[in-house]
């Protein structure tokens, strides 16, 4: 094979692999460029190139190409031409195999983030034990809307017994010197409550700020 066959054989193989790109980054959908926008395709020394299009890899290519061309007219030594064939080649076959793989690097992406998840839920789950507040059953957990309607559940209830520990307070005032001691002791059990209930309101607060997070950095 001549050079001229050479340089005109890769000039096919390239113009199909650019097709074949093409129709490649075509068929992706929104949700699975967004899924690899961060991966790395390739090893940096054969492409800077990194998500889930393959077609913008062409271009160096086509400039390796080119530059064979010239070095080939030039009649350059045996093995600078050499080591020009052996990058492209290595370019042709690393594309070659990015488009034959992206659906593994999905389904593995895809497994990363939902392992992800299931830690985060883990996590979430071993917070709510080890924070005392238990007894907020672990779907309320994992739901806003029932997050929000079990801390008003637990304002209402502040609020009820405030109101309650100011009966009290005012009867303390006017009551017979024999019930004093059981007034007192009332008001302080009252008081424990809303120490508690306050303490779960903050909890349940905290646990809304968790939950949301992500969704405000990453809106829908």
């Amino acid at each position: 094979m001549n050079t001229q066959q050479l340089v005109s054989m890769l000039k096919q193989q390239l113009s199909q692999l650019e097709q074949d790109a093409l129709i490649h980054d075509q068929k992706l959908a929104p949700s699975q460029r967004k899924s690899l926008q961060e991966i790395e395709r390739f090893n940096s020394q054969l492409f800077a190139q990194q998500g889930a299009q393959l077609s913008p890899c062409i271009s160096p290519l086509r400039k390796d190409i080119q530059q064979l061309e010239k070095q080939l007219y030039l009649k350059l030594g045996r093995q600078v031409i050499q080591l020009s064939c052996d990058r492209i080649q290595d370019r042709f076959s690393a594309l070659r195999r990015a488009l034959l793989t992206t659906h593994i690097n999905l389904k593995s992406e895809a497994q990363r983030k939902a392992g992800n998840r299931a830690r985060y839920a883990k996590k979430q789950q071993q917070a709510i034990q080890d924070s005392g507040f238990g007894w907020i059953a672990s779907n309320v957990m994992q739901n806003s809307h029932q997050l929000y309607a079990e801390l008003n559940k637990h304002l209402n209830w502040a609020t009820k017994i405030g109101q309650k520990i100011q009966q009290l307070e005012a009867d303390l005032e006017f009551c017979h010197r024999d019930d004093k001691i059981k007034l007192q002791n009332d008001i302080l059990q009252m008081h424990r409550r809303l120490g508690k209930c306050n303490q779960a309101t903050s909890y349940i607060e905290e646990r809304i700020q968790l939950f949301e997070r992500p969704r405000q950095s990453h809106p829908r």
